[in-house]
């Protein structure tokens, strides 16, 4: 059988693979301790699952949602929330678009905008979704460096003049993933400012903006003055409400991209369950304290394992952000190396950082969520501990 070129010039999807290694140690019988995906472990918030159960009885919800769009509903509650939260009015007619999941909406944006001959510039370390879509579409991908030296922000002054003049979208992440970088005010503003000088769209992913710490508040470039004239935002209910299987999202801003990435979607899903729909509209406008409470936890997880790296000889400061701590490999090993040796000693899964890119090599990433909570956490952590040096070779 042969296959469409763009799929077998595709890498396969780093978690795939991961998998296979897991089923691998789990096969011979260890207590494994999964550390590799940002999944909250924490349930979601009972009146949302409620909302779910009695719109799930209401035969009306069984069928299409032929708006193309969403639910009215569920489009209002996303602009009353997103008033409350950034202070930024969004038209629900024309400026929100709900979504699949997040990774679907950044996917097909992708295929929106760019094609043959066109750039897609994107965070490197990053989702590898961005450059994997990047591919998928024919078009050619610029991977941003995101190092600790700029600390995790881009320099648009950079990217060379033919690049630019061939972008058509600009993605950018923060709360980052994997790295738990914070955008700088300074970046925000110059990444608006780049993309309308360049007739470039800006695509936030903002998946992680309400899981942040020590008093810190995500901004959004919605925010800021002229940022609607080339800005779409793409935010989820997956981590902030716990409820990543449930696939559901929005895009926001630029009401000719969300009108756009609406056309494309028209010709490739059938929307979402209507259910699910009437569920985030309990999640959105309902009592907020869940998520708080997430991010106390969250905070006390991250705390946890950058104390434990730090006396084992690292030198962390604690991420702001997002779901991960980030983290150089043992000097003289490779991430997948070092993340193979943590598996096969201390059956415990960490991800290699060059499965968000290139700049990602000689680094891992640990998440803080885990099935069995913290004190499973703290289990991993006491392994690591006691097999760090033979793990190092020493």
């Amino acid at each position: 059988m042969r296959l469409a070129a763009r799929l077998e010039a595709l890498p396969p999807y780093p978690f795939v693979a991961l998998g296979r290694a897991k089923a691998e140690v789990r096969a011979t019988g260890a207590d494994l301790i999964d550390l590799s995906i940002g999944d909250p472990d924490l349930p979601t918030p009972e009146h949302i699952v409620a909302a779910l159960q009695t719109a799930v009885e209401d035969a009306e919800t069984h069928r299409y949602d032929e708006t193309g769009t969403g639910l009215p509903a569920y489009r209002r509650a996303v602009s009353v929330w997103y008033q409350r939260r950034f202070g930024v009015t969004l038209d629900p007619d024309t400026e929100v678009l709900r979504l699949i999941g997040s990774k679907e909406g950044l996917a097909h944006l992708i295929w929106a905008l760019c094609g043959p001959g066109d750039v897609c510039l994107y965070p490197d370390p990053g989702y590898p979704v961005y450059s994997a879509n990047t591919a998928l579409a024919g078009a050619e991908g610029y991977p941003l460096a995101l190092t600790p030296e700029n600390e995790y922000q881009p320099d648009f002054g950079a990217i060379p003049a033919d690049i630019r003049a061939r972008a058509r979208l600009l993605i950018l992440c923060y709360p980052h993933m994997p790295t738990g970088a914070v955008v700088q005010p300074e970046t925000l503003e110059q990444a608006v400012e780049f993309c309308r000088a360049h007739d470039i769209v800006l695509a936030f992913d903002l998946a992680y903006s309400e899981l942040t710490y020590d008093g810190y508040r995500a901004p959004a470039p919605l925010q800021l003055p002229h940022a609607r004239a080339v800005t779409v935002e793409f935010h989820s209910l997956s981590k902030t409400y716990r409820m990543t299987g449930w696939r559901i999202a929005w895009a926001c801003g630029n009401r000719e991209v969300v009108a756009a990435l609406a056309k494309l979607k028209a010709n490739l899903d059938s929307g979402q369950f209507l259910a699910t729909q009437r569920a985030a509209v309990a999640a959105l406008t309902g009592p907020q304290d869940s998520v708080e409470e997430a991010c106390r936890v969250y905070q006390e997880r991250r705390d946890l394992v950058v104390g434990t790296l730090n006396r084992l000889g690292w030198h962390l400061e604690r991420p702001r952000g997002a779901l991960y701590v980030w983290a150089p490999v043992p000097k003289g090993m490779t991430g997948a190396t070092f993340c193979e040796r943590v598996l096969r000693e201390t059956a415990v899964v960490l991800t290699p950082g060059a499965a968000f890119g290139a700049q990602g090599e000689g680094y891992f990433r640990i998440a803080v969520t885990v099935v069995g909570g913290t004190a499973r956490l703290a289990a991993a952590m006491e392994r690591l501990s006691a097999r760090m040096q033979v793990i190092c070779g020493r």
